[in-house]
């Protein structure tokens, strides 16, 4: 993948027996009749009073720097937390942001954090492979069932991993995660990333498994999305005020933001039609929405309203 993103470490945080029958059984109510979000991003600030009950659970999976217990692994409480000096710094903030951009559009869910990104001793963004992608994949696909996951949302990307001609490579493990969690009725929405380039999407938004997000308004297509006209799916709301680490908050735009309004608002169409498959629910979005244009070519507005009543 080559995507870059940062971290550093932090105190470790042991679980105990005690402490972890505790959350075992805590987790259990939370998660009988409340949807779950599953987060693929940078680190998350979970302080935040709007997150207050609503992370449910932390998991760090990384390749070259570590999780605060050392490892390249770790899940349980602190696991995808960053300190402040570090959280603020090369963009790792973006995660807390997506939280904040996903509750806002629907506060009745839960969000598990999987932290994917990591960050030097310099706060410098560390290289994410496909490797990172397939463990956190795995990770959600083997845990769907403990937390309730409906839909995993990843607003991180490369524009084009390969280098080759072909800008979408072929990458089966991970194709092959997605198409699991999808026969299991679990999306994955990606960012079809915000570089302009009109030829071509991010990495793994690309791949026909996923479901490829896009940023606009009634108004049209935002001009910063990359667009390749056969491989988006739908078009999401990328504008928002998002909470920044500290509770500050800052206005924001782009695809990363669509993405995870996109995945909050396919969990509450699921919840009002529980008895949809994912293929009707597609398909629900796609007659409801709202057909919209842009210099790159046109694309299909997510309407919830109009899918609520459809």
């Amino acid at each position: 993948m080559n995507k870059k993103i940062i971290s550093a470490l932090v105190a470790l945080t042991l679980i105990t027996p005690a402490t972890s029958h505790a959350l075992t059984a805590s987790l259990k109510n939370n998660t009988q009749a409340v949807p779950t979000l599953a987060i693929l991003d940078t680190a998350v600030d979970t302080s935040i009073p709007l997150f207050k009950d609503k992370i449910i659970y932390e998991v760090c999976i990384l390749e070259w720097t570590t999780c605060p217990n050392g490892t390249n692994f770790m899940e349980g409480p602190g696991s995808a937390t960053l300190p402040y000096n570090s959280i603020i710094k090369s963009g790792f903030s973006h995660g807390t942001q997506m939280v904040s951009a996903a509750l806002q559009t629907n506060p009745n869910m839960n969000i598990v954090f999987v932290r994917v990104i990591g960050q030097n001793i310099n706060f410098d963004r560390q290289i994410t492979t496909e490797l990172t992608v397939v463990n956190a994949l795995n990770w959600v696909y083997s845990n769907k069932d403990k937390f309730n996951i409906q839909a995993v949302a990843m607003s991180q990307g490369d524009n084009n991993p390969s280098g080759l001609s072909d800008y979408c490579p072929n990458t089966p493990k991970t194709q092959s995660l997605i198409k699991q969690l999808s026969d299991s009725q679990i999306p994955s929405f990606f960012a079809i990333g915000n570089g302009s380039n009109y030829k071509r999407i991010d990495w793994p938004a690309c791949l026909p498994e996923s479901m490829a997000i896009g940023a606009g308004t009634k108004n049209g297509i935002e001009s910063y999305n990359n667009f390749d006209q056969s491989r988006v799916d739908f078009i999401a709301n990328g504008r928002a005020t998002l909470i920044l680490p500290g509770n500050t908050v800052v206005a924001g735009s782009g695809t990363s933001i669509a993405t995870q309004v996109a995945a909050a608002q396919w969990i509450v169409l699921k919840t009002a039609k529980p008895d949809l498959t994912m293929s009707q629910i597609i398909d629900l979005f796609a007659r409801t929405s709202m057909p919209i244009k842009g210099k790159q070519g046109t694309g299909k507005l997510i309407n919830l309203s109009k899918a609520l009543n459809g």
